[in-house]
């Protein structure tokens, strides 16, 4: 099973990141990143699959994720109406917050732990569940107060370690590294034009060798990655109000024709069918 580096895009006015409801539950995502994180589910029974850990949850989840560990995204294959809330935290918060604030001792260890990948009882789901979903809805000072919180409560709780050891990933650091300068480019620049010849220079290899690296590492070609990750951000784009031709050239495509065809070969449905579907 190819594992791919995600590209968590950071959020300026805020030390996390909150994803909620992206509906991938029709898309098979094995993958890691540097980012620890905090999931919850709810209205779902699915697979919880983080490292070597597999098994089911049944109507809600909320899981610990340490930094690097890969894991599926638990919304996959789940067919019923559900909420998905994700918080991201860089290890910068770790290094800078956590390791430097003697009150914050108990939620360091916490996050120590999650290199095990963590899971909780049912009363911290429900407790927790109710928190994570207000997030969005709050200013950042409060947000960020809320999260502290939050965390003070899963470190206080009974969890469950998923692995007995810490869970290695098997990505060297310097393969992590190189992925995490590819992702990152394609990040800043995915909106104009990209080349092999650009992107196998920042890793200091020829054309032929930086295809068959990356081929190798993700299971991916490059331009088969750049175009999944630029009908993401068009997909993005749509969801922001704007009409199918904006989002295709404001996401990098220069033929509106070639954007329509890749749309559906990554989504399974047209790109005005995905519209439709999104004033319904």
């Amino acid at each position: 099973m190819k594992t791919q580096l995600e590209s968590i895009q950071p959020n300026f006015n805020s030390s996390f990141n909150l994803l909620r409801n992206d509906y991938l539950s029709d898309t098979f995502l094995w993958h890691f990143h540097p980012e620890y994180e905090l999931v919850y589910i709810d209205n779902a029974s699915g697979t919880r699959h983080v490292g070597n850990h597999i098994s089911k949850y049944k109507e809600s989840d909320l899981v610990f994720i340490g930094s690097t560990i890969p894991h599926l995204n638990f919304d996959y294959g789940v067919k019923t109406p559900y909420n998905n809330i994700v918080l991201h935290i860089h290890p910068d918060f770790v290094v800078n917050v956590l390791e430097k604030t003697p009150e914050l001792f108990l939620i360091l260890k916490m996050f120590q732990k999650g290199q095990h990948g963590l899971s909780f009882p049912e009363s911290i789901k429900v407790l927790v569940g109710k928190k994570i979903k207000k997030l969005g809805n709050l200013n950042a000072f409060d947000r960020y107060l809320e999260v502290l919180k939050i965390f003070e409560i899963i470190a206080n709780s009974d969890f469950k370690l998923l692995h007995e050891k810490p869970f290695i990933n098997q990505f060297s650091l310097k393969e992590q590294k190189r992925l995490q300068l590819i992702y990152q480019y394609t990040e800043q620049h995915y909106h104009s034009k990209i080349t092999i010849n650009t992107v196998a220079n920042l890793c200091n290899l020829s054309n032929e060798a930086f295809c068959r690296y990356f081929k190798k590492v993700t299971g991916n070609s490059f331009i088969t990655f750049l175009n999944q990750y630029r009908i993401s951000k068009a997909k993005t784009i749509m969801m922001s109000g704007k009409n199918v031709s904006e989002a295709c050239f404001e996401s990098g495509f220069e033929s509106l024709s070639y954007f329509n065809r890749i749309f559906k070969k990554v989504t399974q449905e047209n790109p005005s069918h995905f519209i439709n579907q999104l004033h319904k």
